[in-house]
């Protein structure tokens, strides 16, 4: 009897021998009375499988550093009573951003002088390209763009309703308005020859694997220095969402340093039985 008491006592003893065992679906996230369980982040991934994404280990990584970023945010939201059982994530969402604009949007100000420095520093950024208005007579064969280039010689002013009654361009019905261009944002080949136009001038026929082009530039405005004013409201916007997506990284590194995180146990993928 001895013997059997000291073996159970030892037995007791061992590390382990009284450890409980680790919950089947552990919290990951808690903030205050805010909890989140690994099901909610393995649901997540699973969405994302379904959508072809590939789940590596520095993926799932990546993904639960965001997962938490989000979701402690989800959290705050519902500890501010900015989420009132609207938990779609439509509702969840629209409380995360009230909660956002109460939190950072009111601490992002942008000076003046913020905006007339940063245009000091950028402003080769802000120059205007040159630009040319453009139009089209787009045809099948090299025949029929000779035949379009006679026209136009006889009469220069016919271009557009040429354009409607031949062009096979989306634009025909526009009389060939094809809209106004800067460089490299044409093909090669159209790019050269609009460039080379003066206003109202046509060009010669443009060959491209879309058919054959007949051209006409209806203005040019060259290249040219753009100015604080005409810059200043883009530049506060800059600014001001640069500052909002600091504040809010702060914000949320301050939301997690405060809440309780087991990455161990989010990483661990759940038990197959």
């Amino acid at each position: 009897m001895r013997a059997l008491l000291t073996a159970a006592i030892l037995a007791l003893s061992l590390p382990g021998a009284c450890a409980r065992p680790a919950p089947a679906d552990p919290v990951i996230l808690e903030l205050g009375e805010q909890q989140v369980r690994r099901s909610e982040f393995e649901a997540h991934l699973a969405q994302l499988e379904r959508q072809g994404v590939t789940m590596e280990p520095a993926v799932r990584s990546s993904l639960l550093t965001a997962f938490l970023e989000r979701r402690i945010l989800v959290l705050e939201a519902q500890a501010q009573g900015l989420l009132r059982g609207e938990d779609t994530p439509e509702g969840e969402q629209a409380a995360v951003q009230q909660l956002l604009a109460q939190k950072v949007g009111a601490r992002v100000q942008v000076s003046d002088e913020e905006v007339r420095a940063f245009f000091a520093e950028h402003q080769p950024e802000f120059a205007q390209p040159e630009t040319v208005t453009l139009r089209q007579i787009l045809v099948t064969t090299e025949n029929q763009a000779r035949d379009v280039k006679r026209r136009l010689q006889k009469d220069p002013k016919s271009f557009e309703s040429l354009a409607q009654s031949v062009s096979r361009g989306p634009e025909a019905g526009q009389g060939g308005l094809m809209g106004v261009f800067s460089p490299g944002q044409l093909p090669a080949e159209l790019e050269t020859a609009a460039f080379a136009l003066a206003p109202g001038e046509t060009s010669a026929v443009v060959s491209t694997p879309l058919g054959q082009h007949v051209l006409r530039v209806d203005a040019r405005q060259p290249a040219r220095s753009a100015d604080l004013t005409e810059c200043r409201d883009k530049i506060r916007a800059q600014i001001t969402a640069a500052k909002s997506e600091r504040l809010q990284r702060e914000f949320v590194a301050g939301l997690l340093a405060r809440a309780k995180v087991n990455h161990e146990a989010a990483q661990a993928r759940p038990s197959s039985h």
